[in-house]
């Protein structure tokens, strides 16, 4: 077949040396930049992604220091690849052959909904956050050299468990605290396990419960999934979730707009692991430094924002399933990034092995940080799914995630997010499986509509 144009850039001149530019051009004749890496009118990092229909008034937040959320940024395309899986990316140039372009992705068109009450939360209340690293005194599994909640082996129920996590008994080895984690909290609930294959659980997350500056509720999430083939992943992104919940908590009460609070939180995020990383001998921290994904989302008066680096995606899944389902992220993927220079459609990239090669990570060897945010309005209830590719692998499209959601997700959503994870464990379990559940709720009248 022959390969078909690339869709026009939109461009009137290159974004690194201004130098004029035909609509067909895929790199700057001058300074070689790459284009396909460069977003489509009105779509890209910290803006929305879909226009906010109805505009919601926001107190101004306190100041701060200029520059102190300075971020340099670099396109994806211009950045090595890590493979999340904990191969190393492979040397083979990327396919120049006739391909076929891909066909607009009907993802990109959504419409999202309003705020949930967030139960026992009082307007002017200390928020309530929970990140996964410490939620583990109220898990089910226990903590190695811990017994299962009275001192004793959870294999014979009569062993008392050494301080190595074995059983004096039987000698059965004691789940680890973060083998499978869950949390309950304000009305958003999360669950993540370890999965079929895996020595241990790399992913964490934080959920929390909290009010705007006016009283109102907002509900959050935050995923991490860490990066296998780096050092201490668990760590990183344990860190990752501590932080941005930690960021988003004491954001959104003083009144910094949900979008610029997620974009901040990424930051924290990312600073909290950059300081894992172990310096070298010339000062530099190590290349193989810690480093994890994020995706996270808040919900809160009307808007529906979501933030994220990496491949850990967020989903949207209205209570009505005639209504489509939609992905509400755009990953930082090999896979990606050749869907989006049209040289391969969405089935030949995913079938690469080299698809889940990532492109963006948090970690002090991800050269620059460029946060995505985006912000939603929805039209209807419906429930967010924050999750790792532990649960998408088994349910990659939103047609297909919206299949295993649980038609009362928003109302049960730690019963929800527990189907999720049983999804993937039952289609194999091949990788850590983290997922949250966020619900939004439009108010009977339908104010907020859009």
């Amino acid at each position: 077949m022959s390969q078909k144009p690339k869709p026009s850039h939109g461009l009137a001149a290159c974004p690194g040396c201004a130098e004029p530019l035909d609509s067909g051009d895929r790199f700057c004749g001058a300074c070689g930049y790459d284009l396909s890496a460069v977003p489509a009118a009105g779509i890209g990092p910290d803006r929305p992604t879909v226009a906010i229909g109805t505009p919601v008034n926001w107190p101004d937040a306190p100041p701060r220091e200029p520059g102190s959320l300075s971020t340099v940024t670099q396109h994806p395309g211009d950045l090595p690849g890590t493979d999340s899986g904990g191969h190393d990316l492979p040397a083979a140039p990327a396919p120049t052959g006739d391909f076929e372009l891909a066909a607009p992705d009907p993802r990109a068109a959504v419409r999202v909904d309003d705020p949930v009450p967030v139960p026992g939360v009082a307007p002017g209340a200390a928020p309530a956050s929970v990140s996964a690293q410490a939620q583990a005194q109220a898990q089910q599994a226990p903590a190695p050299g811990a017994a299962h909640g009275d001192g004793l082996c959870v294999a014979c129920r009569a062993g008392r468990v050494d301080t190595d996590g074995y059983c004096e008994n039987c000698g059965h080895a004691q789940p680890r605290e973060r083998d499978h984690m869950e949390r309950e909290l304000g009305g958003v609930a999360a669950v993540s396990d370890r999965g079929l294959r895996h020595h241990r659980n790399e992913d964490a997350f934080a959920v929390s419960a909290t009010t705007l500056a006016d009283g109102s509720p907002a509900t959050l999430a935050v995923v991490c999934d860490g990066v296998s083939s780096a050092t201490r992943p668990d760590e990183a992104s344990a860190a990752a979730a501590e932080a941005a919940g930690a960021a988003l908590c004491a954001a959104l009460p003083r009144g910094t707009h949900p979008q610029q609070a997620m974009h901040e939180a990424i930051v924290a995020a990312s600073e909290a692991v950059n300081s894992l990383a172990e310096k070298a001998a010339d000062g530099e921290p190590h290349r193989n430094a810690p480093a994890c994904t994020i995706v996270g989302s808040v919900v809160a008066d009307g808007l529906l924002v979501v933030g994220w680096v990496g491949d850990s995606r967020a989903y949207w899944v209205p209570d009505d399933r005639t209504a489509p389902a939609a992905r509400l992220t755009e990953d930082d993927s090999w896979a990606a990034q050749m869907v989006t220079a049209g040289l391969m459609n969405e089935a030949e990239a995913y079938a690469d092995e080299r698809a889940h090669a990532i492109t963006g990570w948090l970690g002090a060897d991800a050269y620059e940080l460029d946060p995505h945010t985006a912000a939603f309005k929805p039209d209807r209830s419906g429930v967010v799914v924050v999750c790792t590719d532990g649960l998408w692998n088994y349910a990659e499209g939103p047609e297909d995630m919206a299949r295993v959601v649980p038609a009362d997700a928003a109302d049960r959503p730690l019963h929800g997010a527990r189907v999720l994870v049983g999804h993937a464990l039952d289609g194999g379990g091949h990788d850590n499986i983290t997922v949250a559940l966020v619900p939004f709720a439009v108010p009977p009248q339908g104010a907020g509509s859009a």
